[in-house]
């Protein structure tokens, strides 16, 4: 039997090794709390069947208590009757009853203890019960905290930060290039004022006509219909002040 016995012990011990090192600890917590449950309810059962057994047996005592009694009345009374005989008789059967007295109330006080016993552990079991219950739910929080960390940290470990980092320097540096640029032509064709120029241009255009009209009329001895050298010179002169008015200046932007 003691072999047995052993190997049952390197057997379980065995067991919970393997459960340390290959269960999940949420899994194994929750596996003590369903067990603890479990030795609790069998304890609750035997309790339940101890008082049981303190109920009855009390109540044999009582029984045995009364029939004692009752054969010492009936004793008393042969004897006020002067049946001595009858007496005797009567307090056999209580000498007997008496025996089971003892016997009943030793029974009693036998289980009573058991069952104090048995309801002490419940109520250990049940302390120890609801402790588990607080901590279960604190150790669950811990380990799946511990999981998040430990998984953070996988994930950040296979990622290069500098080099991410300088990727998006560089894009936000393109960017920004871009929106210059963008800014320069627009800076650029809000200043050129295209309508402007073309009038101008008509304007230089018709005095070259005029001017070419005069010389082929002069040529020929034909006369104008009317003087328009001061205005062709005045408009001239317009144009040569526009061009070489100095422009604005553009801001140079970056990378331009």
């Amino acid at each position: 039997m003691g072999i047995f016995s052993r190997l049952s012990d390197i057997l379980k011990a065995n067991i919970n090794d393997m459960l340390d090192k290959a269960e999940d600890p949420e899994k194994l917590v929750k596996q003590i709390i369903l067990d603890m449950q479990k030795e609790l309810t069998k304890s609750t059962q035997a309790l339940g069947k101890a008082v049981a057994s303190e109920r009855m047996v009390e109540k044999q005592y009582r029984n045995a208590c009364a029939v004692s009694a009752s054969w010492e009345s009936r004793a008393k009374a042969a004897l006020k009757a002067g049946d001595a005989e009858l007496a005797k008789k009567a307090l056999a059967s209580k000498v007997k009853a008496d025996e089971d007295v003892a016997n009943y109330r030793e029974m009693y006080e036998t289980i009573s203890n058991q069952t104090e016993a048995i309801r002490s552990q419940v109520e250990v079991l049940k302390s120890k019960m609801q402790e588990a219950k607080s901590r279960e739910a604190m150790l669950i929080a811990r380990s799946q905290m511990a999981d998040t960390t430990k998984e953070l940290a996988q994930s950040l470990s296979g990622i290069d930060t500098n080099s991410s980092f300088d990727k998006l320097s560089k894009m936000e540096e393109k960017i920004t290039r871009k929106e210059a640029e963008a800014a320069a032509f627009s800076e650029i064709l809000g200043n050129g004022k295209p309508e402007e120029v073309a009038t101008f241009e008509e304007l230089e255009r018709n005095a070259k006509v005029d001017t070419e009209l005069e010389r082929l009329m002069a040529e020929m001895g034909m006369t104008p219909a009317a003087d328009t050298s001061s205005v062709n010179d005045e408009l001239a002169a317009a144009i040569s002040a526009l061009e070489a008015a100095p422009a604005e200046t553009p801001m140079e932007a970056p990378g331009v």
